[in-house]
């Protein structure tokens, strides 16, 4: 696992890549272009799994008495309550199988984006989150980090909600659109399996691995 520093001092919050063998392994497996959309999908699952141990290593921790079949105890359990998983659709979705396989009892929302062709902008149709956000730790996921213009407004979206502690996992990002959320949300920190080159003139991430909601769904 890799720290990206940054500067200045202070903010933004970190940039974690993900470099475990498993994780660029299956990346690697995706970003083939012969891939099948049923290994796509899978590898997809798999590798959600993996990143989502990351982006939860932090969480704020206490402790409970337990009775074990041999004493009694002072536990450790995770503070607060249950975390809110967000899905940016629809692509989001692809992550969310993953990540609830590790963590069956959290909250789920989701958030309608579309990306405008030409502006590139996001416009939204669907915003449905959990209750008390404010009280939650919130996980928004999308497999990619292109403009950052959609990850942004939806992070935009979940603070008007009240959402105070937001992470952002991705399976790919470009060095724009790590630009773009931390000048918007320097405060949340994002989670990735690798940071590629740079986009396209049409936003795509490069080298990448195309419509990860194409891939995954089998549509054009």
């Amino acid at each position: 696992m890799t720290d990206i520093p940054n500067t200045p001092p202070g903010t933004p919050a970190p940039v974690t890549v993900v470099d475990h063998p498993l994780v660029q392994h299956k990346l690697t497996l995706m970003r083939e272009h012969d891939t099948s959309t049923a290994s796509f999908r899978q590898l997809l699952r798999e590798i959600s799994l993996l990143l989502a141990y990351e982006v939860t290593r932090t969480l704020p921790m206490t402790t409970k008495t337990i009775q074990t079949p041999l004493v009694e105890m002072e536990a450790p359990t995770i503070e607060g309550k249950k975390l809110a998983l967000i899905s940016i659709l629809r692509a989001g979705n692809g992550l969310m199988d993953g990540i609830l396989d590790l963590i069956p009892a959290a909250r789920v929302g989701f958030v309608g984006l579309y990306r405008d062709p030409e502006s590139l902008q996001p416009v939204q149709y669907y915003f449905k989150v959990p209750q008390h956000l404010e009280d939650r730790t919130c996980i928004v996921v999308d497999p990619m980090l292109a403009t950052g213009n959609s990850s942004a407004a939806a992070v935009d979206l979940l603070k008007k909600s009240g959402a105070r502690d937001i992470r952002f996992l991705c399976l790919l990002a470009a060095p724009e659109g790590i630009a773009r959320m931390q000048e918007a949300h320097p405060d949340v920190a994002i989670v990735t399996a690798a940071i590629d080159s740079h986009l396209n003139d049409h936003g795509y991430i490069v080298p990448g691995l195309g419509d990860a909601g194409d891939r995954m769904f089998g549509t054009k």
